[in-house]
């Protein structure tokens, strides 16, 4: 192998690869998501925080010269002459991606007992045994806030966690008035979530917790154990951009298939209003072609819910406010 400088090695290394194909060869580079880019030859090679990891071979690495050597199968030598010859040539503008600080999650502290959220998700049908286990689990609480005397407001906390099982997200839904937010500091990469306890290779998504719990039920009515599917949230509805063809793949999905690589099917089952089907259309078109998407939007229903309802023969709930008057 011909004579190559330690420096020179040192300095070959030093390249990231968004930074080379950034500069280099920015007709590979494909934007996936937030920081996440992917490339057009291989979209299930993902780039994000500095390193790249292929997944459908199970390889990753941090440098441009990893990546020309176990991707481009290029020589050691070839390699570094390659990068430092183009560098050589054109000077690089390095990728400096913002640094993100971790946000601080401020939860609403939970009041000390969840009797008005059980009975409102009770009154939409959710399954009592599943919303005590959601309860158990932490991912349900009840919060209240007295904005002044003789006045109350009653909320029920949705918390998403992340791999680690640390608290990311929180929805809040008012169950005594239209209030819908969420807690301070929320990290939409990790909406609430119900993933599956043991392997599986798919992803159902919701609009919201609301229909993600009615599915859970549906589930169980059948006799199916929903505990063996991953149930991913999106936080509310999601906003495709005008031009369906430069929408992102929602945070929380991102999140989820990069955290998941042995999930290959997305089902989608959001709303079926006009921001439903469109957010639906937009996920099918963006999502890298190495997933299946399937769109199964509730049948002659707004939402999955509406569906649960209809099938308990319980009022079809369309709005917090009409939920109240029942």
């Amino acid at each position: 192998m011909p004579y190559i400088d330690p420096e020179v090695i040192l300095e070959a290394k030093r390249m990231d690869l968004l930074t080379y194909l950034q500069n280099y060869e920015p007709h590979e580079l494909v934007h996936f998501s937030g920081s996440t880019y992917c490339t057009r030859s291989h979209d299930s090679l993902k780039i994000s925080n500095g390193k790249w990891f292929w997944w459908s071979r199970g390889i990753g690495g941090r440098s441009a010269l990893d990546y020309l050597i176990k991707v481009r199968e290029l020589s050691f030598t070839d390699a570094v002459e390659q990068i430092m010859g183009r560098a050589a040539s054109t000077p690089p503008v390095f990728a400096s991606p913002k640094e993100q600080k971790p946000k601080a999650l401020l939860l609403p502290e939970p009041y000390p007992h969840t009797d008005e959220v059980e009975c409102y998700l009770l009154r939409r049908g959710i399954d009592p045994a599943l919303l005590q286990t959601c309860i158990t689990d932490g991912r349900i609480y009840e919060s209240r806030n007295e904005p002044e005397p003789g006045k109350v407001y009653i909320n029920a906390v949705f918390v998403g966690f992340d791999a680690q099982g640390q608290k990311k997200y929180a929805a809040l839904r008012g169950i005594n008035g239209d209030f819908k937010g969420e807690a301070t500091g929320s990290d939409k990469h990790y909406s609430f979530a119900l993933p599956a306890l043991g392997p599986s290779d798919s992803v159902h998504l919701f609009e919201s917790a609301v229909d993600l719990l009615s599915y859970a039920t549906l589930m169980k009515m059948s006799g199916k154990d929903y505990s063996t599917e991953n149930l991913l949230s999106l936080a509310g509805v999601y906003q495709p951009q005008k031009d369906i063809s430069k929408s992102k793949v929602p945070a929380a999905l991102t999140r989820f298939l990069e955290d998941n690589p042995q999930v290959k099917k997305v089902l989608l089952h959001l709303d079926n209003d006009y921001a439903g089907r469109m957010a639906a259309k937009a996920i099918m078109t963006v999502l890298p072609k190495e997933y299946t998407a399937i769109d199964r939007p509730p049948s002659a229903c707004k939402d999955v819910n509406a569906l649960l309802c209809r099938k308990l023969g319980l009022p079809e709930q369309t709005s917090l406010k009409n939920a109240r008057a029942r």
